[in-house]
Parts: structure tokens; C-alpha cells; sequence
């Protein structure tokens, strides 16, 4: 497989960019793709079987089941960090391996169920937050140690909105190449 179409397995929809202005219907369509994101993901696996998802999206990715489990997890993380930058001053945010995670008991082998759950309640609580924050609390910023930049909360919905379509196209495109049925009423985000 040549580069070109290994990063195009692995960035479907392209890198996360942050827009040079972040308008209130940005930041509206960001919060709506977050909102929508619990149900159409599971939409999209409910009838998976067992097989499915233990397959890989791409050569060497990870299995549907690991997508499912590690986008709970890391919007359960975006989710404390959120609360954090709401809470203190510019806080640098505790990093997870996610590689790790990814490769734990759970994430290998929990049915994705508990996951979809997960995801709908943080889902809610994030969206019910994020809909009562003011323009300039949404500047407010915390700090990545990897980076050591500052990130606002409101470029922060976009890289989540971005986190959770990014993995959603990753399941709907390898259905669509292994030719498993989507039906023509599945969401999109």
C-alpha cells in the first residue's frame, strides 16, 4: 500500500484546521455535529457482528470495536479538560497514552454497547455545557504538555466535533469497501 492512500485511510476527511475566525455558526454546527455524533455512531454499528467488529478500519488500525471504545474515552477525557480550563487558569491538562488504552482488556474485547452509552451521557452533559458558556468564556484556554501551546475551549469543540467525524468515517468507509449493507437512512455527520 503506498503512502498516499495509507493517509488517506487514515485521514479521511483531512487534518483537524483551526479557522482563522471561529463564527457563532461555526462553533453552532461544531456543537451539532457533537450532539449528533452518540447517535449516528451507533447507527452505524448497532448490527455489526462480532466479525465486523473486530475488523481493522485500515492495514495495522484499529479494530471497529477499538474506534467505538476509544472515542468514548477520549471525549470523556476532552470532556474533564473543558471543566478544567472552566475552573482554573490556563491548566495544563493531563495527557493519556491512547495507543494504550486502545490496546487495554476493555477496548479489545467490551462489548461496544457500554461505549455507545458513555458516549450518549457525555455527549449530553458536554452539549448542555457547551450551549450555556459565553463568547469569552469559550477563549479561555488550557495547555497539551506535548504541545505547550495554549488551546481555547472553542477551538477545542471544533477538534472534538473534527475527532468524532474523523473515527466515524474511518467505520463507514471500511463498510462501504467491504461491501457491508449501510442502509440508504443512515445519518451523516
Amino acid at each position: 500500500m503506498n503512502e498516499s492512500t495509507l493517509e488517506k485511510l487514515r485521514y479521511p476527511i483531512g487534518h483537524f484546521v483551526v479557522p482563522e475566525t471561529i463564527s457563532d455558526t461555526i462553533l453552532k454546527d461544531w456543537i451539532a455535529q457533537l450532539e449528533s455524533l452518540p447517535v449516528v455512531l451507533e447507527d452505524l454499528v448497532r448490527d455489526l457482528n462480532d466479525t465486523q467488529l473486530e475488523t481493522p478500519y485500515r492495514p495495522e488500525g484499529w479494530t471497529v470495536r477499538q474506534l467505538v471504545h476509544h472515542i468514548a474515552d477520549s471525549h470523556h477525557n476532552s470532556y474533564i479538560r473543558f471543566k478544567w480550563a472552566l475552573t482554573e487558569e490556563q491548566p495544563v491538562i493531563k495527557a493519556y497514552n491512547e495507543k494504550a488504552w486502545a490496546d487495554l482488556f476493555d477496548a479489545r474485547t467490551a462489548p461496544v454497547r457500554l461505549s455507545l452509552d458513555h458516549l450518549k451521557a457525555v455527549h449530553a452533559k458536554l452539549v448542555y455545557l457547551l450551549r450555556g458558556l459565553s463568547r469569552d468564556t469559550l477563549k479561555r484556554t488550557f495547555v497539551h504538555p506535548d504541545s505547550g501551546a495554549p488551546t481555547s475551549l472553542e477551538e477545542n469543540i471544533g477538534r472534538y466535533a473534527w475527532h468524532g467525524s474523523h473515527h466515524y468515517t474511518h467505520i463507514k468507509n471500511l463498510l462501504q469497501r467491504k461491501g457491508w449493507v449501510l442502509s440508504s437512512d443512515k445519518r451523516h455527520l
